[in-house]
Parts: C-alpha cells; structure tokens; sequence
C-alpha cells in the first residue's frame, strides 16, 4: 500500500481524493497514467492512494476520506467487486465506486454490486476520463 502525491500542492484542501485498488502494480500505473494529477483544465488536482491489497484499502478507507474508489475486479483473495460491497454495506455507503473488469461477461456481475460504474481493463485513457468526472458531479 502506497500512497502516491504527484507534488505538494496535492494536498490542497481541493483535491479529489481517489483510492486505487489492484494487487497488480500494471493496472494501477495504467490507471494513474491515464488520468494523471488533474481532471481536467480548471479541474481540481488528484490525490491519489494506492492500495495492493484488501486489507490495505479497507484500512485507508477506515483512516481517511475518500471521494471515489476506482477498484480491480480481477485482484486475487477479493476482487473490487467484493471490496466495494463491502466498504459500502460495512464503513462508508456514501464513497462512489468504479470497477475494472477484464472479461465483458463480468459486466452483470459488477453491475449486481450497485457501482457507480464499471469500465473494461485495460482502461480507455478518454472513458475513465468521462466517467470519473461523471461520477464526482453526481456525488
């Protein structure tokens, strides 16, 4: 579990605070790449922490506030799928989640899980773009 601050400024007040969660290092880097420090032109920046393992995300979440999860489906031991379920049923119903799924079949199954979306993994840099502006507008 790490938690990754591209520079000081964020830790502004501001900042949108992203909790990422995959056991595998790729996925996370693929997604913090695509998205990068700041949503957009007059957007605010991204504060991003990183968590490999369950146990490390639902201990960050216990200790912290978090404006969206972003969380892999295909992690092994719990899947994003779970770990959203359960963070939302056992800490925080209010903390909007996004799962990565690997497999199109997968897609009903997140879906089951009430998310506030669910993207294909390998992420699309434009989507989750979108759908994570999306997804903080209507939280």
């Amino acid at each position: 579990m790490t938690e990754h601050n591209a520079g000081a400024e964020n830790t502004e007040k501001d900042a949108v605070r992203i909790l990422l969660y995959s056991d595998n290092r790729n996925v996370r880097r693929e997604v913090i790449d695509s998205l990068g420090v700041r949503l957009g032109a007059n957007m605010p920046k991204i504060s991003w922490t990183e968590a490999a393992t369950w146990q490390g995300a639902e201990l960050k979440v216990r200790e912290g506030k978090f404006d969206l999860m972003i969380l892999d489906a295909e992690a092994s031991k719990l899947g994003g799928i779970g770990l959203g379920m359960k963070i939302r049923d056992e800490i925080n119903p209010d903390i909007p989640y996004i799962v990565l799924i690997a497999r199109p079949q997968d897609e009903w199954l997140a879906r089951v899980a009430k998310p506030a979306a669910v993207l294909s993994c390998p992420v699309n840099p434009r989507e989750l773009a979108v759908t994570v502006r999306e997804v903080l507008k209507k939280h």
